[in-house]
């Protein structure tokens, strides 16, 4: 019964009306005052980069900008870090390879 534990029901939050944003093609439900990382976190998405060594799987870590896990391509811009950003209607987020940027590939 864990699952109706969530944070906006523990503290009887009423969030305004939700908005979507898209996440590799595919629409995911956001709320007002969400980040990126938070929204696709509450959607089952846990991972949104892949690593430049290794091709590994990241998703938020630290959760407050700090370890740079977060980074996602946003709007068509590399290297931003999910964990910060709001999630505002009609935001694009795509899964970011390695750095991010063509322009540096070696």
């Amino acid at each position: 019964m864990t699952a109706h534990r969530t944070p906006a029901r523990l503290v009887d939050a009423r969030p305004g009306p939700g908005h979507t944003i898209e996440f590799d093609g595919r629409p995911v439900p956001a709320l007002p005052g969400q980040t990126i990382a938070a929204a696709l976190w509450a959607n089952g998405i846990l991972a949104w980069r892949r690593t430049r060594g290794g091709d590994r799987p990241r998703g938020a870590f630290c959760g407050i900008g700090v370890c740079y896990d977060c980074l996602a391509t946003v709007d068509g811009r590399p290297n931003l870090r999910a964990c910060l950003l709001p999630a505002e209607p009609g935001t694009v987020v795509t899964t970011q390879e390695g750095h991010g940027r063509a322009d540096l590939e070696v």
